[in-house]
């Protein structure tokens, strides 16, 4: 599991150069990173700390060309975050983003939560039990979170990358069933249903939202988690759909080397082979 970050510590918060030690919400980090990459050293070569954890943040794009936004997506791994911080973070990201902001990749972990999304139906939540759930923007139906499951979050310029979002779902899909062939487990697609198959049993789901040619949203892969809550929804609308994980499949990445793995496949995807 990914450390967390701490929303409601007095101590948390993103330290950059002229604002070291004061905290600030989700949203408020995010602008200031904005702000952050367009100072004069580029924000790849600036330590940060995220809730006292000190890491140097990596592009990810072709080490034979010059990086720019169009060549390259800056990844944050950002722990365990509650889901509507996460998702209201994303719109402030996509609203104040121009030209020249970067890509980025969230990869983190939420609490145990159902979302809904635009084509959910109430009759597909049949029993949340006390677990919280969020009516949300993203296109799909229900679905549910919690710690053990990857979240990538891709906050992509689609026009930019002259992408469609079938295009990207494709991408997204086919990162996973890459990631997959490693362990050496066949995988697959399933046409009408966007996500990745093993044996019929979902093992990731996708859902996205673009606004203003920029998409956000993403995927979530189960790792090694509950399944329970599972039992509990029409996973993805459809009634009696089994859901599995990496664990079951007899996969021991733990969450940080899949999140890597994850990442690795996803830019021969898009071409950005570093």
């Amino acid at each position: 599991m990914f450390s967390s970050i701490n929303e409601s510590s007095s101590r948390g918060g993103l330290v950059v150069p002229g604002s070291e030690g004061l905290p600030c919400s989700f949203p408020t980090r995010l602008h200031n990173w904005i702000e952050f990459y367009k100072a004069p050293i580029p924000a790849y070569q600036t330590p940060i700390m995220v809730h006292r954890f000190e890491a140097k943040l990596s592009w990810m794009g072709n080490s034979n060309r010059p990086l720019t936004t169009n060549t390259a997506i800056l990844p944050r791994h950002l722990g365990l975050v509650d889901y509507e911080t996460a998702w209201h973070a994303m719109r402030s990201f996509t609203d104040a983003r121009d030209s020249d902001t970067a890509d980025e990749l969230w990869l983190l972990e939420h609490p145990a939560v159902f979302t809904l999304g635009q084509a959910a139906r109430p009759e597909h939540l049949k029993n949340p039990q006390s677990i919280p759930v969020i009516h949300t923007d993203r296109g799909g139906q229900v679905t549910y979170h919690g710690p053990g499951q990857l979240v990538a979050y891709v906050l992509f310029d689609l026009d930019r990358r002259q992408i469609g979002i079938r295009r990207l779902v494709e991408i997204l899909e086919n990162s996973v069933i890459g990631l997959l062939s490693e362990a050496g487990i066949r995988s697959g697609g399933k046409k009408g249903a966007p996500g990745v198959y093993v044996q019929g049993r979902k093992l990731a789901a996708l859902g996205l939202r673009v606004r203003r040619g920029c998409c956000y949203h993403g995927l979530s892969l189960n790792v090694e988690m509950d399944l329970t809550p599972f039992q509990w929804i029409d996973p993805c609308g459809y009634p009696g759909l089994s859901v599995t994980q990496l664990r079951d499949l007899g996969v021991s990445w733990g969450m940080e080397e899949t999140a890597s793995l994850f990442m690795r496949h996803l830019l021969t995807e898009l071409e950005i082979k570093g």
